[in-house]
């Protein structure tokens, strides 16, 4: 098992900054990506920006030029930098993972996903 934590959540200003981090615990060996997703009121949850180890990186349109992922897969960590925040990025915010494995001759037949309680980011005045 996997286990994510995340940190960084909480109400800022139209126009503001926030960032969130995640850290991964337990049998981390085999994780491939880490990356954020959200979910809003009365919406599906959908992706926000994700990083794999190769350093290859996936933003949603709405994230792209104003948030920013990172990873140190030293540490298992990942982290979004949002910046000029509006009422539309209001969400619950969680931290995914995402580990393969498989045999030798099929090292990553299998993949399986992993979430966050998650954290509430609030954009208002």
């Amino acid at each position: 098992q996997v286990q994510l934590v995340e940190s960084g959540g909480g109400l800022v200003q139209p126009g503001g900054s926030l960032r969130l981090s995640c850290a991964a615990s337990g049998r981390v060996f085999g994780i491939d990506a880490m990356g954020w997703y959200r979910q809003a009121p009365g919406k599906q949850r959908e992706l926000v920006a994700t990083m794999n180890n190769g350093g290859a990186t996936t933003y949603a349109d709405s994230a792209k030029g104003r948030f920013t992922v990172s990873r140190d897969g030293a540490l298992n960590t990942v982290d979004l930098q949002m910046t000029s925040l509006n009422a539309e990025d209001t969400a619950v915010y969680y931290c995914h993972a995402k580990k393969v494995g498989g045999p030798v001759e099929a090292p990553r037949s299998w993949s399986r996903d992993y979430w966050g309680q998650g954290t509430q980011v609030t954009v208002s005045s």
